[in-house]
């Protein structure tokens, strides 16, 4: 039976995507066995950017490794060195040197919209052969990890379905453009998967090309949500905001005058209604330079102007 048009799309995209699909093996120890030394680890997957050699993955596909390998479907595999990697966002920067790389084509992650199509692509259980294809729509945009809240521009999430060894692949649109990184998959669900997503990707690979790190601002405080039970006891009047549980000393907040129980409702030309838009807008502020905050404290609005500096130890 002969494929319909919206299926030599999917198998084209997917033919195109699976030359840059790769394996990689994060070696962490070797142990003694009765049969000999055997290397200790685990796989994941990741994909090539451009033909110098660069390969995006999860930085928890290669952490804590001694040694990482990445295989390409041809067979070639390559000692990769680790050019840099960020734990805030998960993703980790490979090289290897070869000729004739294939290189992925990326696409813009701002023009994806709720219902589209998706493919999910990577090395899923670590089966052996070509990568595992799945395919789906993009669910939601902008979401968080319900467990946790620490990738800054938010996730894509998808009901492609992805498993264990799939961490670190491409998620792409018909037309194989890779427009986010396979990250995490709820056990306890069906459908849910999430990605990271390629802008978030772009920016990283750039610093840590430029820097050799992530360079994020600090503002200099510990910040909670609102609640009714919060805003009653402490009598705060403002209805939304980040609320400022903690000012560190010598930081920007601090030497602004800012307070403990100050409600941040706006910084810079971001309006700030939850911690997550603090969050947001702080990855998108300027370093060294000096940016308005507006704040509710008490009953009465403030504002106050500081300079951000370059965060420490993240």
């Amino acid at each position: 039976m002969p494929l319909t048009e919206l299926e030599k799309k999917i198998t084209g995209a997917v033919e195109e995507l699976g030359k840059s699909v790769v394996v990689i093996k994060n070696v962490q120890a070797m142990q003694q066995t009765p049969y000999g030394t055997m290397p200790i680890g685990g796989s994941g997957s990741g994909f090539i950017i451009d033909t110098n050699g660069n390969v995006v993955t999860n930085f928890h596909v290669i952490a804590n490794a001694k040694q990482v390998e990445v295989i390409l479907r041809d067979g070639r595999v390559f000692n990769a060195t680790v050019v840099g990697g960020d734990k805030a966002t998960d993703i980790a920067l490979l090289k290897i040197e070869g000729t004739n790389l294939p290189a992925v084509k990326l696409g813009d992650s701002e023009k994806l919209k709720v219902g589209q199509m998706a493919l999910a692509i990577g090395n899923a259980l670590d089966l052996p052969g070509a990568p595992t294809v799945s395919t789906g729509v993009i669910s939601a945009l902008g979401r968080p990890l319900p467990w946790a809240d620490f990738i800054f521009e938010g996730l894509i999430q998808t009901d492609a379905a992805i498993n264990p060894g799939n961490s670190g692949g491409p998620l792409a649109d018909l037309d194989g453009n890779v427009v986010g990184i396979n990250t995490a998959m709820i056990p306890y669900a069906q459908g849910l998967g999430f990605s990271i997503p390629i802008n978030t990707v772009k920016s990283v690979v750039e610093q840590i090309l430029e820097k050799g790190h992530v360079v994020r601002p600090m503002l200099g405080v510990l910040v909670a949500g609102l609640n009714p039970m919060i805003t009653q006891r402490f009598n705060i009047h403002a209805k939304e905001g980040a609320l400022v549980t903690n000012v560190a000393p010598g930081s920007p907040a601090h030497k602004a005058g800012m307070k403990e129980l100050d409600v941040i409702t706006k910084i810079g030309q971001f309006d700030v209604k939850t911690t997550k838009d603090l969050i947001v807008a702080l990855s998108k502020l300027p370093i060294n330079q000096s940016v308005d905050v507006k704040f509710v404290r008490g009953n009465s609005e403030h504002s106050t102007k500081l300079t951000l500096v370059e965060a420490k130890g993240i």
